[in-house]
């Protein structure tokens, strides 16, 4: 038999759980002036790439490195990151040493916060950079309702970013320019220029291309340049780019096309 109990409800205010989207800085060194440099490569010329998005720093990376007890300023570290329009909230994954000099500068433990990793590869898993020749290719998803579409040439020095969305591209992307989006990019030309999918860290992006011969892929922050050139069996071909994780880390995963 139940039995209903009166209470009373504050009038003021009520308590609720809830999530925030965070972006997470998987810090590998304590090096913070290469950091700083590394920084200034990667987003110097997208100035508005982040806007004032809050981060969790993940000290994980770190723990498995050389510099595992190397001390962090994190006065200099918040500062740093600051100035790429992003709000340093939360902290994990450190030693005593390195959690307690993050709450003094004011950053949040959240050791039970949960990073977002590439998804674990098959069985037989294609080797990075190549065709898989013994399977088909998954079929490609098709883009989101709500994808930013350019219709024109890319030039040379042009970029374009898809925040938040995908990106479709319905003629070439030239050398030297660049296109960047948080989600999948779809190229329905040949893509002879830069293209960033899963900007901020979706590791399920992918890159499409009717002709993929880039400067650049980059998937969820794992790059390749054509300075080591693609397998002839997708170089200038219909191809897409995925991210696999297994022992040896992320890597590059390329996979012809079918017609």
């Amino acid at each position: 038999m139940s039995t209903v109990l009166n209470a009373q409800a504050p009038v003021t205010f009520e308590i609720k759980s809830a999530s925030l989207p965070l972006v997470a800085l998987l810090l590998k060194s304590a090096d913070l002036s290469r950091l700083e440099e590394e920084l200034r490569q990667r987003f110097g010329d997208v100035p508005d790439f982040f806007d004032h998005d809050p981060l969790l720093i993940d000290l994980g990376p770190l723990q498995t490195s050389d510099e595992a007890d190397a001390p962090l300023d994190f006065a200099r570290l918040t500062a740093l990151l600051g100035q790429h329009r992003l709000r340093p909230l939360a902290v994990r994954g450190g030693n005593e040493t390195q959690m307690a000099a993050a709450v003094l500068a004011g950053l949040v433990p959240a050791d039970d916060a949960v990073v977002q990793r590439a998804s674990s590869p098959a069985p037989a898993t294609a080797p990075a950079a190549s065709a898989a020749p013994a399977a088909p290719a998954p079929v490609a998803p098709p883009p989101t309702p709500n994808a930013l579409v350019i219709d024109k040439p890319l030039r040379s020095g042009q970029q374009v970013y898809a925040r938040g969305r995908d990106l479709v591209v319905m003629a070439m992307v030239n050398p030297g320019a660049e296109v960047i989006a948080d989600g999948h990019i779809h190229v329905y030309a040949p893509l002879r220029g830069k293209a960033i999918a899963g900007a901020r860290g979706n590791a399920e992006a992918r890159i499409f291309a009717l002709s993929m011969d880039p400067e650049l892929i980059s998937i969820a922050g794992i790059y390749r340049t054509s300075e080591n050139p693609l397998p002839p069996e997708v170089q200038g071909k219909p191809a897409q780019v995925r991210l696999n994780s297994g022992p040896d880390g992320d890597k590059l995963v390329i996979d012809a096309i079918s017609a």
